[in-house]
């Protein structure tokens, strides 16, 4: 156990301080961060990420950030795949890596990686059902079937996640066993993880939440998901499911006024911070620090060193 590899996890609710705290932290301890973000893998999606700017990444090796066009699939899996790679590469130079993001299917991808399985593949059923999966009323049919004869499954893997759906689908139809009653379900990751999550007064984030989409709304989200959809990125591609983008399209198309897109989005991001807060608590490895202490970054850097 002692020579496995050490990742470190800064994580936490939108809006609550992580990225400043993590790059102050990496840029102290020598470390490169690899982006948790399933958002920021686009690339010139900028300001409805909440995308570090070069001036905020102070010099620190940043990873996994703009490595998609906006039309691309990019599933949980590829993003594991991806990140593992990443760190054994960088341990083998000598270098540590800090994850900071809040994209908590991503963490739990890490930290639990769901085994394939050793049924053999079904070439012609993967065929069949990757063809359902080109639109996204396929892709929510296939997550119902798989829904209705493995809810275990279901409930870990999110529709866009083709690739794994498709696996427990085929896993189902060539043994009769769900998916996540597999003996090999789980495996154990390569890594030693030490998590700290973000955490503050619920009032206090949403009033960040509420700062940051003025602030974004005030940089040009508008004038940046127009430019995406002009260059002909689909409407339907999973980057404009995101929050920010996906209520903003309707305003493009004069459905509703740039304030009442504003609206939706802190409504929408209030949201998503609660069940990222929900998500995390499930974790019991995982420890918080209160981002609105002054001795905040001390508590982060006591944890994760």
């Amino acid at each position: 156990m002692n020579d496995q590899i050490t990742c470190r996890v800064l994580t936490g609710p939108t809006a609550s301080g992580k990225t400043e705290l993590g790059i102050r932290l990496a840029l102290e301890q020598g470390w490169s961060v690899l982006c948790m973000d399933s958002m920021q893998i686009y690339r010139r999606m900028n300001i409805g990420t909440a995308k570090p700017t070069a001036e905020e990444m102070r010099g620190v090796p940043h990873y996994l950030l703009d490595i998609c066009e906006p039309e691309d699939d990019f599933s949980v899996s590829d993003y594991r795949d991806a990140a593992e790679k990443l760190v054994t590469d960088l341990a083998a130079k000598g270098q540590e890596v800090l994850f900071i993001g809040g994209t908590v299917l991503y963490l739990q991808a890490l930290m639990h990686p769901m085994g394939m399985g050793l049924t053999p593949p079904n070439e012609s059923l993967r065929n069949e059902l990757g063809k359902q999966a080109e639109t996204e009323d396929g892709r929510m049919a296939l997550h119902e079937r798989l829904r209705a004869v493995d809810p275990a499954a279901a409930a870990k893997l999110p529709v866009n996640d083709v690739r794994r759906v498709i696996r427990a689908i085929e896993v189902w139809e060539a043994t009769g066993i769900p998916f996540s009653e597999q003996p090999d379900r789980e495996n154990h990751s390569k890594f030693l993880w030490k998590t700290v999550s973000t955490q503050m007064e619920r009032e206090l984030l949403y009033e960040r939440i509420n700062r940051r989409v003025s602030e974004m709304i005030r940089n040009g989200l508008k004038r940046e998901v127009a430019a995406l959809l002009e260059e002909g990125v689909p409407e339907n591609a999973h980057s404009m499911s995101g929050l920010g983008y996906k209520e903003m399209i309707p305003c493009i198309r004069g459905e509703y006024t740039l304030d009442e897109a504003a609206e939706k989005i802190r409504i929408g991001t209030r949201h998503y911070a609660k069940r990222q807060m929900t998500f995390l608590r499930r974790e019991e490895s995982i420890k918080y620090v209160r981002t609105d202490r002054e001795d905040a970054y001390e508590q982060i850097r006591e944890i994760l060193l």
